[in-house]
């Protein structure tokens, strides 16, 4: 008797830190012109999880709820008085993002992308309307 169920083929090896770094470069690549030109000093960061300094500090319980974070202060609210302040950085957390992968079923490079844009709009301030319609015209 035939099973009524289809079989998944494996998803194979999960995609290591520098096969997501290049996703998230890819996709500031296909930004608009006016984002990537105040893109330049941000630094992108590829970490297995937050640590949990950075997850206190957001009152989250399990690393695994946090995909990424953007550090810094929005393009708008910088002054040209400022010095000696760290880059801005966007950090992309490998493990929670491959978790979110395997369990919404969202292709892996719309996933990092997405997470990827989310946190750059929070580098120029957006909304989470405007985040989507950024992410809209850099989709393949």
């Amino acid at each position: 008797m035939a099973s009524a169920m289809t079989r998944q083929a494996p998803i194979g090896e999960a995609p290591d830190a520098d096969a997501m770094e290049a996703i998230a470069r890819a996709t500031i690549a296909r930004l608009p012109d006016a984002f990537r030109a105040h893109l330049g000093d941000v630094v992108l960061i590829v970490e297995e999880y937050a640590d949990d300094e950075t997850l206190k500090a957001l009152g989250i319980d399990h690393p695994l709820e946090l995909s990424g974070l953007y550090h810094g202060r929005p393009v708008g609210d910088k002054s040209s008085m400022e010095s000696g302040a760290l880059p801005d950085r966007i950090h992309l957390y490998r493990q929670a993002i491959l978790a979110e992968w395997c369990e919404t079923g969202v292709r892996f490079d719309d996933l990092v992308a997405h997470v990827t844009i989310h946190e750059i709009g929070h580098h120029f301030g957006l909304s989470d309307a405007d985040m989507h319609a950024l992410e809209e015209s850099v989709a393949d």
